[in-house]
């Protein structure tokens, strides 16, 4: 990191955004995965592909923004504007059965993008950003780059990944692990007692 984002990390510190205590754990069934990335990114591919192969029951909602270049950081946070909004709104709404299954509910974000030089990795480093993300009425998983680059956005985010495609798996383990366990656990014992006979 450079010695402005040092700056910025040590200052985003001081105001708490990196405690453990405000983070929050991922949902164990989310009923949609909010997903910020740009549309020409590799990592687009590698996230949905994951998804889809892990958990196709569960639907990507896709908010497109740029991942570097000036105008990235202004563009990744409207991103995330629009998934907040959503996510709050919906949760507003579940209580009224007429809005039920009219459109998915965020619970989960993921916000990804794949390796580069440390200057394209450069808006994650964004304080404005590192702010919006902090502000998330969801869980925020942010998978940048590969697994040796940190970004300010990886301290703030709820869920570290070391790389998207990991992100993407993440968030899958979490609904595998609370919602296949029993029946492995199941099949497990009726495998084991077959083999007894």
């Amino acid at each position: 990191m450079s010695h402005g984002a040092t700056c910025n990390k040590a200052k985003l510190e001081a105001q708490g955004l990196f405690d453990a205590a405000r983070k929050r754990p991922l949902p164990l069934m989310p009923r949609a995965i909010g997903l910020v990335t740009s549309l020409g990114a590799a990592a687009l591919h590698d996230v949905v592909s994951t998804l889809q192969r892990r958990v196709p029951h569960i639907p990507v909602l896709l908010v497109p923004a740029s991942v570097q270049g000036a105008g990235a950081p202004a563009e990744l946070i409207e991103s995330l504007s629009k998934l907040y909004l959503l996510a709050q709104s919906n949760q507003a709404l579940e209580s009224d059965l007429s809005y039920k299954n009219q459109r998915p509910v965020v619970d989960v974000i993921l916000l990804v993008r794949g390796g580069g030089a440390m200057e394209d990795l450069w808006a994650f480093n964004d304080e404005a950003l590192a702010q919006a993300i902090a502000q998330s009425p969801v869980p925020v998983l942010c998978g940048v780059g590969h697994e040796t680059d940190f970004t300010i956005a990886d301290f703030v985010a709820d869920v570290r990944a070391p790389t998207p495609t990991a992100a993407a798996e993440l968030v899958a383990w979490r609904v595998w692990s609370k919602n296949c366990s029993p029946v492995c656990a199941r099949l497990w014992l009726s495998a084991s007692s077959i083999w007894r006979i």
